[in-house]
């Protein structure tokens, strides 16, 4: 190395080393907010429903709220319920969203702007104005019964309060964010290999198959992770629009916690809970992470 290299080299080093710190200043503030609010409550969770309070006043080791909850019937209800309600929901979701997505994606014009108007609309109505609609639109004399009843035809078996009531009301709540995370995925997809898969005469299935399906891999992972976090932790519309027995894991931690007094089986719960959800965020992390470009 000459003599006129060297200091460009150690001036260029320093350089790097400044805006490293100055880097991980702007995230020490994130990440301290997130060990503060959410990791430290998500341990000191656990940390409390394994030792709990003795006869004598004193912690000790216990796993007996776990046991209870995987021996009651009712709490086991509550979490098939739960499981059954996301996974409903996840493939609906999925079903509905991706073809709105894929017509977004190909398709431009007032029509497309209007479509794309309608699916994100939901996402600036909050929780219970949605649920209350829905009791107006298909609920017991609601609008569809009415409507019905007008030309003669018997009244519709609603869904409010049974539950198929929070499938129909987590679907619209959570398709605005599928549909734009499904379009952003979609733009990885090039209008070049669409169109020389069709000059070599692919069909529009075979396009989608061996095309898109194969770049959109990674943003459905995604996009499902996101679902489920978001369905299976849901309270306001399966608190509404749900049956009162059994209940989804939401409500059922509420009336644990609030109307039996019972923190620690509530806590529990929240645990459980949180360790069905852990998988998806793995799921979710480790997708990010082999695939940086897709980071938000």
């Amino acid at each position: 190395m000459s003599t006129d290299t060297a200091p460009a080299a150690l001036r260029r080093h320093r350089t790097i080393h400044r805006r490293g710190a100055i880097g991980l200043l702007l995230v020490a503030l994130p990440v301290f907010l997130l060990a503060w609010l959410i990791i430290f409550p998500i341990f000191s969770a656990v940390v409390g429903t394994i030792f709990v309070p003795g006869a004598d006043g004193a912690r000790e080791f216990s796993l007996a709220s776990y046991r209870f909850f995987f021996t009651d019937g009712y709490s086991l209800a509550n979490l098939w319920v739960t499981l059954w309600t996301t996974a409903v929901c996840g493939i609906l979701l999925l079903a509905i969203g991706l073809p709105i997505a894929l017509y977004l994606r190909f398709s431009q014009g007032r029509l497309a702007a209007y479509v794309q108007g309608l699916a994100i609309f939901p996402m600036f109505v909050p929780s219970i104005i949605l649920a209350y609609a829905l009791i107006r639109t298909i609920g017991p004399n609601g609008t569809v019964d009415l409507l019905l009843n007008s030309i003669g035809l018997p009244k519709l078996r609603t869904p409010y309060l049974t539950p198929w009531g929070p499938v129909i009301g987590l679907v619209w709540d959570n398709l605005p964010l599928t549909v734009l995370m499904l379009t952003a995925g979609l733009s990885s997809v090039s209008n070049s290999a669409i169109e020389a898969a069709r000059d070599v005469g692919a069909r529009p299935l075979r396009v989608f198959i061996s095309i898109i399906l194969p770049r959109m891999g990674n943003s459905l992972l995604v996009t499902a992770s996101f679902a489920v976090l978001g369905i299976f932790s849901a309270f306001t519309l399966p608190y509404v629009l749900g049956p009162a027995s059994p209940e989804m894991m939401g409500p059922f931690m509420q009336r644990t916690f609030a109307d039996m007094n019972d923190p620690l089986n509530a806590m529990t719960q929240a645990v459980i809970t949180f360790g069905f959800c852990l998988v998806f965020g793995i799921l979710y992390i480790r997708s990010i992470a082999r695939n940086p470009e897709t980071r938000p």
